[in-house]
């Protein structure tokens, strides 16, 4: 069976806007002329591929067909670039990539690459336990994730383990931790916590202490930059990349309040097995440039 392609388009346009409206006037059609291609499309397969909402979204057969359209519009416009006479035409690659890997060595591995091969970077930044979802979704072409094991289609490369150590400023180890970190004193000192969906300072604190995440105070700052400027103000103790910290480590600003309690995330980039050539090679830059940083 062959897609029609015009209406592959109108199911592209509404789950990346979000409504019938929006991507109408992407399209320069009316809302029903959309709604009329997409259901036209829906009967064709036999199946729903979006739910009507607001915003609207895939079905889990719409985030199938998402997968595949978004690899395909890549692919074309790789092969077009390599045809045409401008093969240093732009090329955007979506990806999905945790924070502290944005904050810390991710960019300086890729920048290079990006300049030299005109690859522009649409970034969703989550945490690493939950940007699969966001490939699994259609989402992204690429993303850096906990999970060990890839999807049907997909490869699952090693980067390696990011060290996370328990930080904080030397004052506020005095004012807090000036006997240790004992448990008393961990469940009335504040903690720097990035955004709900984080998890390392509680299990951190429950691993080693027995303290549920309600049993101490907690600042929520999810922002990479601000939440270590924060740690480093004094504010809360907080649980940073190694890779992040070091610099900060050997000039005294942060001390390490567990020196044996250090935690080891291992990351893996996810990658369709059929990439576009530069895609291609974006994957082979990163996986090399993080082996070697977590080496």
């Amino acid at each position: 069976m062959q897609l029609d392609s015009r209406q592959c388009e109108a199911v592209l346009a509404v789950l990346d806007s979000g409504s019938f409206e929006q991507a109408a006037l992407r399209l320069h059609l009316t809302p029903s002329a959309v709604s009329q291609r997409v259901r036209a499309l829906e009967e064709s397969l036999g199946t729903p591929l979006v739910v009507r909402g607001r915003p609207c979204r895939s079905t889990p057969k719409g985030q199938r067909l998402l997968q595949y359209l978004r690899r395909v519009r890549l692919l074309e416009e790789d092969l077009q670039a390599e045809l045409s006479s401008d093969f240093g035409a732009p090329l955007t690659v979506a990806v999905a990539v945790n924070a502290d890997s944005l904050g810390s060595w991710f960019l300086p591995a890729l920048a290079g690459f990006l300049i030299r091969e005109q690859v522009l970077l649409d970034v969703t930044v989550d945490d690493q336990d939950h940007t699969h979802a966001l490939l699994e979704a259609g989402l992204a072409l690429g993303c850096i994730s906990t999970e060990a094991h890839a999807m049907r289609g997909c490869v699952a490369a090693p980067l390696g383990n990011m060290r996370y150590r328990c930080m904080a400023s030397p004052d506020f180890r005095e004012r807090w931790f000036g006997r240790g970190m004992r448990r008393e004193a961990v469940r009335r000192a504040p903690v720097m916590v990035f955004n709900r969906k984080d998890k390392l300072q509680s299990d951190f604190v429950l691993r080693h202490f027995g303290l549920p995440p309600d049993a101490y105070p907690c600042h929520y700052l999810p922002a990479s930059e601000p939440y270590l400027q924060a740690i480093v103000l004094g504010l809360g103790w907080g649980m940073l990349p190694e890779v992040q910290a070091r610099t900060l480590m050997a000039s005294g600003a942060l001390v390490d309040l567990a020196p044996s309690r250090s935690v080891d995330v291992a990351l893996y980039w996810h990658s369709w097995k059929v990439q576009s050539p530069r895609l291609e090679r974006l994957s082979g830059t990163l996986v090399d440039a993080a082996r070697r940083v977590f080496a």
